[in-house]
């Protein structure tokens, strides 16, 4: 199957064409032809399967012809800032030759108002935003949602997630009743099946299953070692292994910083990327990381959704995420546009019970290696409880106090066994 088979006009193809996209992905293939009939349509395809071009090629082909002022007649919400731009680079990419002219307007907090509120004097024919900014925006009286013909949430399910919930319901509450809804995203937890239940009007569902065919090529490795060596046994991976570009998740903004720090002294380029650096920050971090000005960019979540780098071929879990969904789109941005990548997961003596967890959500076995000089040296500790709400790794875990005790009951037993 081709794009022109997917009733795409000849402008939209040679766009298309000049991003160098041959084939279309399975979502673009399902999705396209429903969006272009004006359907609702709630779509689930994994992380790098093509979901932004498959509502964005359509939308732009059945944009109506702009009046003066602009209306806005395409709302796209996403979680993220850096989401909200990677969209954005695709729509520029679509509508860069198109006639007349159509106008985008990219909205998101971290940055000044006021160029966006310059920006919007005139309207815009394509929103992308965020549900905070684009909310102050209204309270400011910089624009108007009631000519919105199409939503779409990107990446719904991490709209919720982020608490997004009592703003998405706000910004609902402004739309025309009779609109297209698009649901797009790589998970659908129980909370964003009710939403699209209530937002959608008989809508086309598609779930593209991650075939052994449709998936990425990642090879996903788990190394047990202490939480006090993880630096030190990435900084021999990274020189042992040649890696010249790796994307390193860790829990906290605090962590991000603290390990960039390290890496630096040991002689390894690295940036921080977190949701508390400057939109200017952030952008020049991933510019770098992308020309391999930086070797290693150290993460929270906030870079597990929308950001697409070319030929990343590690992703390392310093920390393991909260939640399998959170695996899967940790992993899911190496290995992309038909690329190998590895995902390699560090397993310290309290998150043994987690990688278990996570393992079982995602139906993998991945064995746990240990890496000669870096031997783990302390025991699993297991959680008082451990609830698995939505996918997540919730519920009581033991104090400091608990697994210092834990630790020290399951060592001296180990050492009377041994005697």
């Amino acid at each position: 199957m081709s794009f022109s088979t997917l009733g795409l006009s000849p402008e939209i193809l040679l766009a298309i064409g000049g991003q160098h996209y041959s084939d279309p992905t399975p979502i673009q293939s399902a999705a396209i032809p429903h969006i272009l009939q004006g359907h609702d349509v709630i779509a689930e395809a994994q992380t790098g399967s093509g979901k932004t071009l498959a509502f964005c090629a359509p939308l732009v082909q059945s944009l109506k012809k702009s009046v003066r002022p602009r209306v806005i007649q395409y709302l796209i919400l996403v979680p993220t800032r850096d989401l909200a731009t990677q969209v954005a680079m695709t729509l520029e990419a679509l509508t860069k030759n198109t006639t007349p002219s159509i106008k985008l307007a990219v909205l998101f907090g971290g940055v000044s108002i006021n160029p966006q509120m310059l920006h919007l004097r005139g309207g815009a024919d394509i929103v992308i935003a965020t549900p905070g900014r684009l909310l102050d925006l209204i309270d400011h009286n910089a624009l108007s949602l009631s000519f919105v013909r199409s939503l779409v949430l990107d990446e719904a399910d991490r709209l919720l997630e982020l608490g997004f919930a009592e703003e998405l319901q706000r910004i609902l509450n402004l739309l025309p009743v009779a609109r297209q809804n698009l649901l797009f995203s790589a998970t659908f937890a129980p909370l964003l099946n009710e939403l699209a239940t209530k937002l959608c009007q008989s809508p086309v569902r598609i779930q593209v299953p991650a075939t052994e065919t449709a998936k990425p090529d990642i090879l996903q490795r788990a190394i047990s070692v202490d939480a006090s060596r993880r630096t030190q046994l990435l900084r021999h991976l990274i020189k042992m292994e040649g890696w010249k570009r790796v994307l390193v998740f860790v829990a906290t903004k605090y962590s991000a910083e603290l390990i960039a720090t390290k890496l630096r002294r040991l002689d390894i380029s690295a940036e921080p990327f977190h949701g508390e650096l400057s939109q200017g920050k952030r952008t020049q971090v991933l510019a770098d990381f992308k020309a391999s000005r930086v070797k290693v960019v150290v993460a929270t979540d906030v870079a597990a959704r929308g950001i697409d780098i070319e030929d990343l071929p590690v992703v390392v879990n310093f920390d393991l995420p909260r939640s399998s969904d959170d695996y899967t789109h940790r992993i899911g941005r190496t290995g992309r546009a038909g690329a190998s990548g590895l995902a390699l997961s560090f397993v310290t003596a309290d998150s043994h019970s987690q990688f278990s967890l996570i393992g079982r959500k995602q139906g993998v076995d991945v064995r746990l290696e240990s890496i000669p000089g870096f031997e783990a040296l302390e025991l699993p500790i297991k959680a008082a409880k451990i609830s698995d709400v939505n996918g997540g790794v919730k519920g009581l875990r033991p104090s400091k106090k608990d697994k210092l005790r834990a630790l020290a009951a399951q060592q001296s037993m180990s050492t009377g066994k041994e005697e």
